[in-house]
């Protein structure tokens, strides 16, 4: 005889209802699909994020690491409308077009920045906005239809730069090892989809898709395997943003709980233990937290690399570096020590010792880039490089003598929203006991608390990044268009993107 099942007896189905949407989905859907960016403050921002952020591709064209990616996936591919990739002569799909811009954006490492409890590069979005604007202008305009301007472009990046950034504020995804183009791909999803005109369904279904995705591991950013695929990272992450937007423009079925859903949701799987440092109740520890209504914040606030292709953690230790070189140009053989004061979050991201192996491990390592300006004065891209690095073994021989210390001041300030520093200090050392001034640096030129400053000086950079592609008449006719507000807002984006073809 079988016996009877106990009352305590395993569950063996599950209940079938399909849920609404998670509140998280749909506060993005809905911001992306009513929310009017009436803040000037931010569009003007956006256009400087645009012209940094085009220069910083540009530069990018000259090294042949970065150039080898390029272009179609099928040599010889014909696309109609297709999407330009600014400096270059490729027209590609808006996918692949997405992909290469997204690459050569980031690159160098020397794009804008957003830091908070999870960092990023909003502009990283342009890739998906660009490429899909560009092919969507073009082919409105041989439907006889009105092309999208410069002004829509500018729209999406605010709303670009807003998701990422306002998901970053008290979201820490590198708590769990998760790298932060996450938030790209969940940001280019939502202005993709856009551009291309999905209702609510169709964007909620796109971003439902961003988040059951799986998600990069941070690896490739840290010791001992830092290296060039954060690079391009970014790039694949915005390309596939465009890709996710387009099947949900196809009438693809979403998936309704991918955030919440027990066992199976990305909270469950994948964050978890994101909020554990942050004194949550148990219950709470697995949601996003959100600190602020989705608006312009972010493009007001944020973090421009003016003078130092660094990243952003060592941008002021890399300035106060540059301040002590004409104390120790001609005494590096007499340095005994090297205190660099630095804040956790570049503790945690950069601060590395032993061997270098490539350029992506030298820009993210804080002592390397704070011993190159204090021998040369000056930080480039071209510093990073293996040939350069092979020819100056002083380098590696400062790191050496570096003793990196915790100011948890420093760190505190960091996380203030009313304050968002990125404070770094330097200090030398001899042998004979002297030393140099103390070197404290709370906010990079790039902050907002130093735009009047930053700005000519990120003009400067603009137009730097220009000749190293273009002749002088074009450099000068792009630099006009780019200064005008208004000018640039009226342009259809497929003339804009003229502008920039060879």
């Amino acid at each position: 005889m079988f016996s009877r099942p106990s009352a305590k007896s395993t569950v063996t189905s599950e209940a079938n209802e399909r849920p609404d949407y998670d509140p998280e989905l749909q506060a993005i859907a809905d911001y992306v699909l009513n929310y009017q960016v009436a803040s000037d403050e931010a569009l003007e921002t956006a256009r400087y994020c645009l012209m940094d952020t085009l220069g910083c591709g540009l530069l990018a064209l000259r090294f042949p690491e970065c150039t080898k990616h390029l272009g179609p996936i099928v040599e010889g591919t014909v696309v109609p409308f297709g999407a330009r990739v600014p400096g270059t002569s490729l027209r590609l799909d808006p996918v692949k077009a997405a992909w290469d811009i997204g690459c050569i954006i980031r690159w160098l490492d020397y794009n804008d920045t957003w830091l908070a409890a999870e960092w990023g590069h909003p502009s990283d979005n342009l890739g998906a906005i660009l490429a899909v604007a560009d092919h969507l202008s073009q082919q409105r305009v041989a439907q006889g239809e009105a092309p999208l301007v410069m002004r829509d472009v500018l729209n999406t990046m605010v709303m670009a730069h807003e998701i990422q950034g306002v998901l970053a504020l008290e979201n820490s995804f590198n708590r769990v090892g998760l790298d932060h183009v996450v938030l790209v791909k969940v940001a280019s999803t939502a202005v993709a989809a856009k551009l291309l005109g999905a209702n609510r369904e169709q964007l909620l279904s796109a971003l439902s898709h961003a988040w059951v995705d799986g998600q990069s591991l941070r690896t490739y950013r840290h010791a001992p395997n830092a290296g060039s695929r954060k690079s391009w990272a970014a790039g694949d992450a915005t390309s596939r943003g465009v890709r996710l937007a387009d099947i949900a423009l196809r009438g693809e079925m979403g998936i309704p709980s991918a955030l919440s859903a027990p066992q199976w949701g990305f909270y469950d799987v994948l964050f978890s233990h994101a909020n554990k440092d942050l004194s949550l109740k148990p219950e709470a520890d697995r949601r996003l937290r959100f600190q602020r209504e989705f608006g312009s914040y972010v493009m007001e606030n944020i973090l421009f690399k003016i003078s130092f292709p660094a990243e952003f953690h060592a941008q002021t230790a890399c300035e106060a570096a540059v301040t002590l070189h004409p104390q120790v140009k001609d005494r590096l053989d007499e340095i005994d020590k090297i205190v660099l004061t630095t804040h956790d979050s570049a503790i945690r991201i950069i601060s590395k010792t032993g061997a270098l192996a490539n350029p992506a491990d030298r820009d993210h390592c804080l002592q390397y880039m704070t011993a190159v300006p204090l021998i040369f004065g000056a930080l480039t891209a071209e510093h990073y490089e293996d040939s350069f690095h092979a020819a100056h073994p002083l380098i590696d021989e400062l790191r050496d003598k570096m003793v990196v210390e915790e100011n948890t001041e420093y760190s505190a300030a960091y996380h203030d929203p009313d304050k968002r520093s990125i404070a770094n200090a330097v200090q030398v050392f001899f042998n004979d006991g002297t030393s140099t001034d103390h070197i404290a640096v709370e906010y990079p030129v790039g902050h907002r608390r130093r735009r009047e400053e930053g700005m000519p000086l990120l003009v400067e950079k603009f137009e730097r990044h220009l000749a190293t592609r273009f002749a002088a008449s074009r450099c000068q006719a792009i630099t006009e268009l780019c200064r005008q507000q208004t000018a640039l807002e009226a342009l259809p984006v497929h003339k804009f993107m003229d502008l920039w073809m060879i």
